[in-house]
């Protein structure tokens, strides 16, 4: 199970661009494959809107920036867990981890 952790930022968010220093490279370092997606960038907002949508229908309640960790994000996906806003580069580490944690043990329970 290869579990992707996808960005979903504004260019003109100050917080979304804080975060780009460190959110990457926290999303390798927990074996999760890191996607970027700009609202400006229609053509990789389009292929991800789906994932976006199912979490947040009318994006009244998603943060800036929100990250969904999903299974197979390009396929039939599947959400996991996600992190929403901006946190200090541990906070997001410990939130994205136990977000990632919850998936693999209920799926080994199964």
């Amino acid at each position: 199970m290869t579990l992707s952790l996808i960005k979903f930022s504004s260019e003109d968010c100050g917080l979304c661009h804080k975060m780009s220093f460190y959110d990457q490279k926290v999303a390798e370092e927990l074996g999760l494959q890191f996607v970027d997606v700009k609202m400006q960038d229609t053509a990789t907002y389009r292929k991800y809107r789906k994932i976006l949508l199912t979490q947040y229908p009318d994006k009244a309640e998603m943060g800036w920036p929100t990250y969904i960790i999903c299974e197979d994000p390009e396929g039939d996906f599947k959400i996991v867990g996600e992190v929403k806003g901006a946190h200090p580069k541990g906070e997001f580490r410990t939130n994205s981890d136990q977000a990632t944690v919850r998936q693999v043990v209920g799926s080994s329970m199964s």
